[in-house]
């Protein structure tokens, strides 16, 4: 179950940065999306780690805001996993539990920050501003395979320096696609996120999309687009 984060101010700097809240007590988690969003932030809740999975999977998102203990997959199985398939993203705990153990091995896995409840929402604001920060995606939306460059802000791509033309929809599936390398996306995930829901198109499509974007990175030593057969596509970096 997803929540949605309350509208926020279009004219803050922070409006492009999206922010996922994975906490299974509702009000704290429409609090604290609700809150972000007042201060220009896109945030959006979900009560369980495979919901997160499911958001994740299908959107792209700056920074993970994560409870440990949840019903399902706990927290530091939730981060694990994240890290499998995103070294990136800045995941920050925010949860009861004060010990040093659960401190410890939170750190050990790869989250970047720890608050304990109750949380100050002021501090959490603060600290959701310096990690975005520090790990540079305050500054721009790109992608470095190599010698492949995507900025997500000005939607151009460059090899080796030289500007590839993509189409919107292709440069969109390129980003999703290196975002999670060896993340197998199947052709029904990329046709609802990428295609309007009243498009006549089929999932045949997506294959041919994909073998245009095979055919302009046909020199690319850096990236591969591989069939998943009988599932879909995923980008293995080389």
């Amino acid at each position: 179950m997803a929540i949605d984060g309350a509208d926020k101010d279009e004219g803050t700097e922070n409006s492009m940065f999206r922010i996922l809240v994975v906490e299974d007590d509702k009000e704290l988690n429409r609090q604290v999306c609700s809150y972000l969003g007042h201060n220009g932030y896109e945030a959006v809740g979900c009560l369980t780690a495979n919901d997160a999975f499911n958001t994740l999977y299908n959107d792209l998102y700056d920074l993970i805001i994560s409870d440990i203990m949840m019903p399902g997959m706990d927290g530091f199985d939730f981060a694990r996993t994240v890290r499998e398939n995103n070294r990136e993203i800045p995941i920050l705990f925010m949860t009861a539990r004060d010990d040093f153990a659960a401190k410890r091995q939170g750190f050990q896995l790869g989250v970047d920050d720890y608050m304990v409840k109750p949380v100050d929402l002021e501090e959490l604001l603060l600290r959701v501003g310096a990690l975005l920060r520090r790990a540079g995606i305050a500054r721009s939306h790109r992608l470095e395979v190599g010698s492949v460059v995507l900025d997500m802000d000005e939607r151009s791509c460059t090899m080796d320096g030289e500007e590839i033309s993509l189409t919107v929809r292709e440069f969109n599936i390129l980003f999703k696609l290196l975002s999670y390398p060896k993340k197998t996306f199947t052709r029904a995930q990329l046709m609802d996120e990428f295609w309007d829901a009243d498009s006549s198109s089929t999932l045949r499509t997506v294959d041919v999309y994909m073998t245009k974007l095979r055919e302009k990175f046909s020199g690319c030593s850096d990236f591969a687009i591989q069939t998943v057969r009988g599932l879909g596509y995923k980008a293995v970096i080389l």
